[in-house]
């Protein structure tokens, strides 16, 4: 389904969606009130929609699909490329943010991205191109000698690579450049990623050829593949040691006092790193999340993003991710910043 309260906009993508190669029958509307009608009575898969609209616009109705149509893909198609709009996007869940001048560049990989995601039955891959893995892309990029900042987004992680003349010159991650930088990055299974325009004068620091980065990376994940796959005691006893050591290291990174995740189904023991009271601070924010969530729905205000809170000894931040509830503290001088930190030591837990 395509929305957008521009008709001629909208004839526009109906024409150049009509050479997807799974023909998809294609509905439109020009408001959000029609839209939400159309996904009541029709088995809609996809939705593209626009963000500024009249009456309600498309971050309210995105928030709404996620809440009452959780199985719909969604894409933003806008006009208003600006970060502070996307970030808002892919926290609403999105698939993909495209803006509408990209879309015209580029239409035929526009049209792969919506077929991939048409076609998507799995959580691997990422987003637009769930069929490839991220080393498939860097690849592609490199083979194709092209030029582009390649922009990779994994939760509230965000990576840059830098691409001139398919020659790889850096990569930074959460303010690591670099050889290192890039590894922990090849890791990532899942994700979004976007091009943006190339920057011939950034630093070079990678130095080696792609492909030697590349086998070399593919090599360590076979490794420790087989390690986390548990061929000895020994071998899952350093593997989890390694995970351990990481989520450490984001929560000194990030200067919290503790982080408790804890099993959102309420079967199974909380994974606690900073505190000896991992029972009595995970049997609260049970209460507090569930209490929080039932007050959501009766107000209709949606799912809940996190609480905060202050007191004497501490600051905490409770916040819902994924299948886990995450208790974060905090010293009582820590800045504001405290939902974006949660989610940068919540992001070490999926690996």
């Amino acid at each position: 389904m395509l929305l957008d309260d521009d008709a001629d906009w909208l004839a526009l993508c109906r024409e150049l969606l009509s050479a997807l190669p799974s023909q998809p029958e294609i509905f439109t509307a020009t408001t959000a009130k029609r839209a939400l009608a159309l996904l009541e009575t029709e088995s809609v898969r996809l939705l593209v929609c626009d963000l500024k609209m009249p009456r309600m616009d498309g971050l309210q109705l995105l928030s709404i699909v996620r809440r009452r149509f959780p199985d719909v893909r969604t894409v933003v198609l806008s006009g208003l490329d600006d970060e502070g709009f996307r970030s808002r996007a892919y926290a609403l869940g999105v698939d993909l943010f495209w803006p509408k001048i990209e879309m015209q560049r580029d239409a035929k990989q526009f049209n792969d991205c919506l077929e991939s995601l048409l076609g998507r039955e799995g959580e691997t891959g990422f987003r637009g191109v769930q069929s490839k893995s991220l080393m498939d892309l860097i690849q592609m990029e490199c083979l194709a000698r092209s030029s582009t900042v390649l922009r990779i987004q994994r939760g509230p992680l965000v990576a840059k690579l830098w691409i001139q003349d398919g020659e790889l010159l850096d990569a930074e991650l959460d303010g690591v450049r670099g050889e290192a930088a890039l590894q922990r990055t090849l890791a990532w299974q899942t994700g979004s990623f976007e091009n943006f325009p190339p920057e011939p004068e950034r630093e070079r620091t990678i130095h080696r050829p792609i492909n030697a980065l590349l086998l070399e990376s593919a090599q360590s994940f076979d490794e420790t593949s087989q390690l986390v796959a548990g061929e000895s005691a020994d071998a899952e006893e350093s593997a989890q040691h390694r995970r351990t050591m990481w989520k450490l290291s984001q929560l000194t990174r990030e200067s919290a006092e503790f982080v408790i995740a804890i099993p959102a189904s309420g079967r199974g023991e909380p994974d606690a790193l900073g505190t000896q009271n991992a029972a009595e601070f995970s049997q609260w924010a049970t209460h507090a999340e569930k209490i929080s969530r039932q007050l959501g729905e009766r107000l209709g205000a949606g799912p809940l993003a996190h609480l905060a809170g202050s007191g004497l000894e501490r600051k905490i931040v409770l916040m819902p991710r994924g299948e886990k509830i995450f208790l974060t503290g905090w010293p009582t001088d820590a800045d504001d910043r405290l939902a974006e930190k949660t989610k940068k030591i919540s992001a070490a837990w999926d690996f």
